[in-house]
């Protein structure tokens, strides 16, 4: 069996060889200079003395001075390599070699694969995932070919193995029991993987994430079970959440009927609802408004009774009559719903980004550093004059796809100061700087790691463990347990997190109720909150969805 050596260890191995041979082969040729050029005979033990006090720098006995200029010339050249060697021995071959010595080994086997998901090469896109396979104690090992990425991972508490694919295709023994496949790695290397990994006997599920877009149905060719572009499933979370025809705020909104709607309003730390208690407003008493929750740092949170209080920054989504709506524009700046889509960055994500938004009929103004084809304003972002141009104050919403975090940080903030009514939804590259953008003043930020990580955790869970984008909802329910109540009886939002926003009776939606209203066996309730809310309300109420 043939034995491999480290390469440090075969670094070190040559230099010990090299090096005894570089002071001979110096030592013959000052030998022969001083023979023939200085007159000055020396024998080989003299010329060997010569070349290792020269190399190691450590100064001469009788030879000092020398004059013949091609003497002179010689031994500078092999002074200066002397000195170069000081440098370069230590940090390069001795220290790499025991360094190895003495740290812990990395592993260069996959252990026991039962019911552990095996993870090919680690990456932004699919860290917010392992992040949520540590937090459910669900096994798994990482399989990262780059030894000091390896030992950083390792450092960080995760299970990894070192190894590279194409060095060592028996790496894989034993995967054949695992769980599932993730591979993240080049292209090419994704697909030796897919295909190691069957030829091991694997037939579970294998999922990639392609760079290339084009890639997709070769790899789905050679056995993965699903490919994912990363980039473009990003730039599709991005669309959504700035389009309402993509996606709407809330789904069902149908079912209020033309009498009632659902606006969204800032609220400046400046505003008279900050900090309030939403049991001081009395909205729904005195206005006929339901304050049904707000969208904080990109979450949104359900209003939970009297005692909620009103977030400074936050975005309030409140439900009523379209008249009513407008007498909550004095306490808090309403989120524009008209206007262009600006697209900052015109890079792969913000192109398809773009593309998405005009396939489903938005306006939009794209702007990007250098000029391009499909780019409509030409500038830097920081500037107030780029920004003019753009029609940023008039935009219905600004979509910060930037590649740099540092970029898009500093940038939310020029924005939201230009702008302050302005909705900016920002990309991010990695999920710890998520919290960055949203102290900047973002809306929503979404990255690459968390929109990845959620459709994964789909496959792997089968259901989206890794709560991206909260949907909404407006569905008509039965009102069971709620008959001969009021529709706004405390206690409602308190036990589920969604709320009673109205109701149907006799094909007619209402919103607004005085006092003495009774709920009626054949009427229809409106109910609002996120799904998992819903069927909280269902389950406490006993109510079904019509």
């Amino acid at each position: 069996m043939r034995l491999r050596l480290k390469r440090s260890t075969r670094r070190l191995l040559a230099l010990l060889a090299v090096l005894p041979a570089a002071m001979v082969l110096l030592g013959m040729i000052y030998e022969l200079g001083m023979n023939v050029l200085e007159g000055s005979p020396r024998d080989f033990w003299e010329g060997l003395e010569w070349a290792s006090e020269t190399l190691s720098t450590t100064g001469y006995g009788k030879d000092a001075h020398w004059n013949h200029p091609v003497m002179n010339l010689f031994v500078m050249f092999v002074q200066i390599c002397g000195m170069f060697l000081g440098f370069l021995i230590f940090p390069i071959f001795v220290l790499p070699y025991f360094e190895e010595r003495f740290e812990s080994r990395l592993p260069r086997r996959l252990p026991k694969m039962e019911g552990r998901v095996l993870f090919h090469c680690y990456g932004p896109a699919v860290e917010s995932l392992v992040d949520e396979l540590r937090r459910s104690h669900t096994p798994f090992v990482i399989l990262e070919p780059d030894r000091l990425a390896a030992r950083s991972l390792e450092d960080r508490g995760f299970p990894v193995v070192v190894g590279n694919l194409e060095q060592n295709p028996q790496i894989l023994a034993g995967v054949a029991h695992a769980r599932a496949l993730f591979t993240n790695a080049d292209d090419h290397v994704d697909a030796t993987f897919i295909m190691s990994a069957r030829e091991q006997g694997f037939t579970g599920p294998i999922y990639a994430l392609a760079e290339n877009p084009l890639h997709r149905a070769p790899m789905l060719q050679v056995g993965a079970t699903a490919v994912y572009t990363p980039s473009h499933v990003l730039a599709a979370a991005l669309a959504a959440r700035a389009s309402a025809r993509i996606s709407p705020s809330a789904e069902g909104l149908h079912t209020l009927d033309e009498q009632a709607g659902l606006a969204e309003y800032r609220v400046h730390p400046e505003s008279p609802l900050a900090k309030c208690r939403l049991g001081d407003l009395h909205l729904r008493e005195h206005h006929g408004i339901n304050l049904v929750g707000q969208w904080q740092g990109g979450r949104f949170i359900a209003s939970r009774g009297p005692d909620t209080r009103i977030a400074p920054g936050a975005i309030l989504v409140a439900i009523g009559s379209h008249e009513n709506l407008l007498q909550l524009e004095a306490l808090a700046a309403p989120i524009p719903r008209t206007g262009p889509i600006v697209v900052a960055g015109f890079g792969e994500v913000g192109r398809k980004v773009d593309e998405m938004l005009k396939d489903a009929g938005e306006t939009t103004i794209t702007i990007d550093a250098q000029a391009q084809p499909g780019v409509d304003v030409v500038g830097n972002l920081l500037q107030q004059s780029t920004l003019e141009r753009a029609r940023v104050r008039s935009a219905g919403t600004l979509v910060l796809a930037l590649s740099d975090d540092s970029a898009g940080v500093f940038a939310t903030a020029v924005v939201r100061d230009y702008a302050p009514q302005v909705r900016v939804i920002a990309r991010v590259n990695r999920a710890n700087n998520v919290p960055r953008l949203y102290q900047a003043g973002a809306d929503f930020a979404l990255s690459v790691g968390q929109v990845a990580g959620q459709l994964l955790a789909h496959h792997l869970f089968g259901e989206s463990a890794l709560l991206v984008d909260q949907r909404l909802q407006c569905v008509r329910m039965t009102p069971g347990t709620l008959v001969g109540t009021h529709p706004w009886q405390p206690g409602v939002r308190e036990r589920t997190g969604a709320s009673l926003v109205g109701l149907q009776r006799a094909g007619k939606a209402m919103v607004k109720f005085p006092p003495d209203f009774c709920i009626e066996a054949d009427d229809l309730i409106i109910v609002f909150g996120t799904a998992a809310s819903m069927v909280e309300f269902a389950r406490e109420f006993r109510a079904a969805p019509r």
